[in-house]
């Protein structure tokens, strides 16, 4: 099988290559960022035909970690686009953030099965990317691990018989956190994720539930649910990963260790089950799991996530856009822990009154601009403090 994996060096990316490391498949292209040593060594490992760095400073480093491998080393957005029009028959979308939309949308075109990692794909332009696989006869299989837990609680049912679905949430780093505290929560302990060994921008994001909020729409857009279907449960324990309900009373639970291996090897071996390198949960040692309704005072992120689904339009598009400006706010230091979820509602709030986000179309132009501007809006709303 013929493969790519956009954003090989990530948290997800990694334990992608562990995968493919263990198999035997052409390895199409590999992408990654700054960390052009760790992308030219998972190359020459998979022996990709191309390499590829998101940022053009680093293509002469690159090139010179693959001198004389005869794997071909690019930079740029324009080579990342170029990296997904290559034939492949399954490519994993795992670039963070907005950036990530592009390569997998032109992946689609190639007819391929899209392993989606990148929620902001289907937050930002859901209707398109749904297009996008109809219109080439491509699929799109769900690798967060909670999308992939709904999924596969999904084999065999019938869509009209559910009657919800539950998605859990660990509560991040400061699920036990006084609500007075949070204030003065620093970027290194919201940084340190209880469960799960992720990056720091999603770690963080799971801590203010950003990350569960982005998920929200992402299980509505997936799924084609009506967002009342959806609710978020927090389990501190993190081994259920989503629960599906049904029209009779019946919960259909995914089980599983806190490994993402476990939802990138379903979509890598699908519709077929592979053995995979993963810890058997042991539930006797593992003695009770627990739940609990999430603190809307201390996670405004679900709320809003709610909001952006009622708006319609593009407003996922904005929504995600201040989210990560609001990120790089609190990393910088300008922005309190706290106030990041200001910064969003905001810029919803200001964007669906002047813009019309419920009304514009989900086209790749229309999303681009909302993009643009969102994080312009709230780095004003940063720099002058307007929050």
């Amino acid at each position: 099988m013929r493969v790519s994996v956009f954003g090989s060096t990530g948290s997800i990316g990694e334990s992608t290559f562990d995968l493919l490391s263990r198999a035997n498949h052409d390895v199409v292209a590999l992408t990654g960022g700054a960390n052009v040593a760790r992308l030219a060594q998972q190359a020459i490992a998979l022996n990709a035909q191309l390499a590829v760095t998101a940022y053009d400073h680093c293509l002469p480093d690159l090139r010179a970690a693959l001198s004389g491998t005869g794997i071909e080393a690019a930079a740029g957005t324009q080579a990342l686009i170029e990296a997904a029009e290559r034939p492949a028959d399954w490519v994993m979308s795992a670039i963070v953030g907005a950036a990530g939309l592009a390569p997998g949308f032109r992946a689609l075109a190639q007819g391929a099965t899209l392993a989606l990692a990148n929620k902001e794909s289907l937050v930002t332009a859901g209707p398109l990317l749904l297009a996008q696989a109809a219109k080439y006869n491509a699929r799109i299989l769900p690798v967060d691990s909670e999308h992939s837990a709904v999924f596969q609680a999904l084999v065999g049912e019938d869509m009209a018989a559910v009657e919800r679905i539950v998605i859990t949430a660990s509560g991040g780093a400061f699920r036990d956190w006084p609500m007075s505290d949070l204030a003065h929560a620093t970027v290194a302990q919201a940084s340190s994720h209880p469960n799960w060994d992720m990056g720091q921008r999603i770690t963080i994001d799971s801590a203010s539930m950003f990350n569960k909020a982005l998920e929200v729409i992402e299980t509505r857009e997936f799924f084609q649910v009506d967002p009342k279907m959806i609710e978020v449960l927090v389990h501190p324990e993190s081994m259920i990963h989503a629960l599906v309900g049904f029209q009779d009373g019946a919960l259909m639970a995914h089980l599983g260790a806190p490994d993402m291996r476990h939802a990138i090897g379903y979509a890598l071996n699908w519709p077929q089950r592979a053995p995979l390198p993963v810890e058997r949960l042991d539930l006797v040692k593992l003695g009770q799991l627990t739940f609990q309704a999430p603190d809307p005072g201390r996670y405004p992120a679900l709320r809003l996530a709610y909001e952006v689904m009622e708006i319609g339009g593009t407003a996922g598009a904005a929504f995600n856009a201040a989210k990560e400006i609001a990120l790089d706010g609190f990393i910088a230091g300008d922005v309190g822990f706290l106030q990041m979820a200001g910064v969003v509602e905001t810029v919803l709030t200001e964007m669906s009154g002047r813009q019309g986000l419920g009304n514009a179309a989900v086209t790749l132009d229309n999303v681009t601009q909302t993009d643009t501007e969102a994080r312009a809006l709230a780095r004003a709303l940063i720099s002058t403090g307007r929050i």
